[in-house]
């Protein structure tokens, strides 16, 4: 069975959508390897964040985007905030916002 990558909100999978070119095509190319080999890929592509969330890092050209995820059921992640990294450290407010979310699923 293959790995399903589902977005949180509409509004998530859209902000995922206008990341620049460069940084989203790697970015899709990351989330196929996911749906073929599992989440768990490890550095370049994903890493732990703790809290049960994890990343998605994709490096462009234009900067560096981040898809923060958590599991769900069975092979199934979902996408809990996608964002442009403008510093080394992750900020506090967008891994707030992943956890706020993630809560929400967690409560279901």
């Amino acid at each position: 069975m293959k790995w399903q990558i589902l977005f949180y909100s509409d509004r998530v999978e859209q902000e995922t959508l206008e990341f620049p070119d460069k940084i989203l095509a790697k970015l899709l190319h990351i989330f196929e390897m996911i749906e073929v080999h599992g989440a768990n890929l490890g550095k370049p592509y994903t890493d732990s964040l703790g809290d049960g969330l994890f990343e998605v890092r994709a490096k462009g050209q234009e900067g560096i985007g981040r898809s923060l995820f958590c599991y769900t059921h069975g092979k199934t992640i979902i996408i809990l905030h996608s964002f442009i990294k403008k510093t080394q450290k992750t900020p506090k407010k967008e891994l707030e916002i992943a956890l706020i979310h993630k809560k929400e699923i967690d409560n279901e």
